[in-house]
């Protein structure tokens, strides 16, 4: 079974500004193979972080020096659109990059999500087929609106609908939003990270709360929609504890359900064929 990682940062200045990150000035591409190998991780999927101005070129690289084990999801600037609607005309042209990330938890960002300033946004990334994730917590209803007026946009939500590194609450303090999020299943368009799960957990490995909610998130969605990550520079437990929580924890996920959502959905959803 391939294992496909949907999220990870990678850096190499500069502290992260989210404190639940590893708290160290740098984390390569070298050490995340390393620990990918040693935890039996085939393939990551990097989220380029805003800390380091220089992560998006560093993604690039990794793409390159390690061919077939990395991929990028990216982000534009919402408050330039023509500038951006330009780099999204090309941005599946790029080495890697197989969409673009929005973080829509506070700031202007936010504010032009909620005041209807981001249709040029949302047409351009279905016109040019760019698959979309979202770390959203409050807009989820929103966001199933905005799913709903563009129905060929693939839309996912990051960590569950939660706030990932973003909170200090844990279990179901966590994971109020959860009806809300659940409620997007009936929308075809859209699909749900489980990135994370751990480091929403005041338990210890297995996790067995943050399990629960994984397996709404499954009743919900479905292995195809379902995808797997750690986020792992974030993670209290090592990598190879992400995977084999689902992989040896979870007796109902097996089969060709194990392996969509272990990496095969995802391939399939942001367009990231295996290296043959």
């Amino acid at each position: 079974m391939e294992i496909v990682d949907a999220q990870i940062h990678i850096w190499s200045t500069g502290l992260p500004s989210n404190m639940a990150h590893w708290q160290i000035t740098s984390f390569t591409a070298a050490e995340a193979i390393a620990l990918m190998d040693e935890a039996e991780v085939d393939a990551a999927v990097i989220h380029p972080p805003s800390w380091d101005p220089n992560s998006t070129e560093l993604a690039i690289e990794a793409v390159r020096s390690y061919p077939g084990r990395f991929a990028i999801i990216g982000a534009v600037d919402l408050g330039r659109p023509e500038e951006s609607l330009a780099e999204m005309a090309v941005w599946r042209s790029r080495p890697g990059m197989l969409g673009l990330r929005c973080m829509f938890l506070e700031g202007e960002d936010k504010r032009r999500l909620h005041e209807n300033e981001l249709g040029w946004f949302w047409q351009a990334a279905e016109r040019h087929g760019i698959p979309v994730t979202v770390l959203a917590t409050d807009s989820l209803g929103l966001l199933g609106e905005i799913a709903a007026r563009h129905p060929e946009l693939r839309l996912s939500i990051d960590h569950l609908g939660g706030r990932g590194g973003n909170t200090t609450l844990k279990d179901d303090a966590a994971m109020v939003h959860m009806p809300e999020l659940l409620r997007l299943a009936r929308l075809p368009n859209v699909a749900v990270k489980v990135t994370g799960a751990p480091g929403y957990s005041a338990e210890t490995y297995p996790y067995p709360k943050m399990q629960a909610y994984v397996r709404q998130v499954f009743d919900a969605f479905g292995p195809d929609r379902m995808f797997w990550g750690t986020d792992i520079s974030k993670m209290p437990c090592s990598w190879t504890e992400c995977v084999t929580m689902f992989t040896e924890e979870m007796p109902w996920l097996r089969g060709e359900d194990l392996v969509r959502v272990m990496g095969g959905a995802v391939r399939d959803w942001w367009g990231w064929p295996v290296r043959r």
